[in-house]
């Protein structure tokens, strides 16, 4: 793994992970960890990694590289005004606390109970985007009490498992309560931000000292991913903003739904098999 045209080829991989992610980001306002984790899934095992690490290494890296993103995004929404600032203040206490069993969860699972549960989120991602063209509530407003801080715990712990800032979960769910869809971008936008510091700290902690890790890791974080994935999906978004202005959006989210069900069903049959 130090041969410099391995580390070569990994950083080529990586630099097309953060231009898919980005450019997908920019088609569909998707956050990128929902595409970088399964993108690195795939990769991963192309350069020999071995299979116990490498869903943690794809969590990892990815909720690291939310860490800018998410502060950016949330900064440029709260300017906007359209962050719901009282609900996220009233979530920051559930979503921390899920943060954290979420990443004990994610540091101490097998890889294949891992990789399941990525698998069954994004399985529902996919049919969420790829059979609904209209918003639809449930209810006209978010929970109150014992439900808000049970809901605020799923977003945390989920996202932190699965690598993922608050939007692929939080976003729904805000909208499903009644949020207005700028409204509930913009405060799921900051759950990024509370999802990501502590969870990068915890799977780099949980990590540590792995001789599995691929060189230039820290923990589950690897350093390559990090600094190429960054600056490459920040190239790519306005490629895929400008695009979404010629492709009808609702074809775009299900060549979307397409694509997380093809990888689910990857890997599913890597569990079987």
């Amino acid at each position: 793994m130090y041969d410099p045209l391995w580390l070569a080829g990994l950083a080529a991989a990586m630099a097309a992970t953060g231009l898919f992610s980005g450019l997908l980001a920019g088609l569909l306002g998707v956050g990128g960890g929902i595409v970088i984790v399964p993108v690195l899934f795939s990769i991963f095992p192309l350069f020999g990694i071995p299979e116990e690490v490498q869903m943690k290494l794809a969590v990892g890296t990815s909720l690291a590289t939310i860490i800018p993103t998410s502060i950016q995004s949330a900064r440029k929404h709260f300017a906007k005004g359209t962050m719901d600032v009282p609900l996220l203040r009233s979530l920051v206490p559930s979503i921390a606390a899920g943060v954290l069993i979420g990443t004990l969860l994610g540091i101490v699972v097998q890889g294949g109970a891992h990789t399941a549960v990525f698998a069954v989120i994004a399985l529902l991602v996919a049919v969420n985007m790829g059979f609904t063209g209209v918003d639809w509530k449930l209810r006209e407003s978010f929970p109150t009490g014992k439900r808000r801080h049970a809901l605020g715990t799923f977003i945390g712990g989920i996202s932190a498992m699965m690598g993922i800032g608050g939007g692929t979960v939080g976003v729904p769910i805000l909208s499903m309560f009644g949020a207005p869809i700028r409204s509930a971008v913009a405060t799921a936008s900051a759950f990024g931000v509370i999802i990501s510091i502590p969870a990068t700290i915890g799977f780099i902690y949980g990590g540590w000292g792995n001789a599995m890790l691929p060189p230039l890791s820290l923990g589950y974080v690897n350093l390559i991913g990090f600094a190429l994935i960054v600056p490459a999906s920040l190239i790519a978004a306005p490629w895929g903003v400008h695009l979404a202005h010629s492709i009808p959006p609702l074809l775009l989210k299900r060549c979307f739904a397409v694509f997380l069900g093809l990888t689910v069903v990857r890997m599913f049959w890597s569990l079987v098999t």
